[in-house]
């Protein structure tokens, strides 16, 4: 049986960073009295996590004519912007994530899987039956449609913190300037330099 750190729903969940802009460390940290979970993941998982989370609330806003009660923003109250807690200890690193909705309790429901090496499959073994193997932990929350919309704001602000993108190729650009793959690999040049 894997070990589940579940959250029914947690007093915070949240999406945050440690480091620098270009070398930071994601985290998705959920809190729940003294009890303290934070999982490490990709800048491009939180991204997809709040985005997916996102849309799923306004499926659910239309699908059910207003009688579920799903903001279309997030709720004063629930915004934060503190920073992560500490201290922070890694469980483990995000690899697959779910997301569905739980129509009984009203809940967004989020499960993330521990990143292993063996659900890595190479093309080659596409056509194979492979077994995935069960994890070893998982982490479960459960949040309320207002919670889950306060997480989207958080998330977005977390991932406009970083670096800038490049306006020609999206890449992130460094302070020192980037390598820009639409101008064939040259920096731009200062006309004045």
């Amino acid at each position: 049986m894997p070990l589940v750190h579940a959250f029914d729903p947690p007093e915070r969940f949240v999406a945050g960073t440690v480091g620098e802009p270009g070398h930071r460390t994601f985290f998705l940290q959920a809190r729940d009295g003294a009890r303290l979970t934070s999982v490490a993941l990709e800048k491009q998982q939180v991204e997809a996590l709040a985005e997916r989370v996102d849309e799923l609330l306004d499926e659910v806003m239309q699908a059910s004519g207003g009688s579920t009660v799903v903001p279309a923003v997030a709720p004063f109250d629930l915004v934060d912007n503190d920073p992560l807690e500490q201290p922070i200890e890694e469980e483990f690193r995000a690899g697959t994530m779910t997301l569905s909705w739980d129509s009984s309790t009203e809940r967004i429901v989020i499960e993330v899987f521990p990143f292993t090496e063996a659900a890595v499959v190479s093309p080659d073994q596409l056509d194979e039956d492979l077994e995935e193997p069960e994890p070893d932990e998982i982490f479960l929350v459960r949040l309320t449609a207002g919670a889950a919309r306060a997480f989207v704001g958080r998330a977005r602000t977390v991932l406009g913190a970083g670096r800038p993108d490049c306006p020609f190729c999206g890449n992130p650009v460094d302070p020192e300037g980037h390598l820009c793959v639409r101008a064939n690999g040259f920096k731009r040049r200062d006309p004045q330099a």
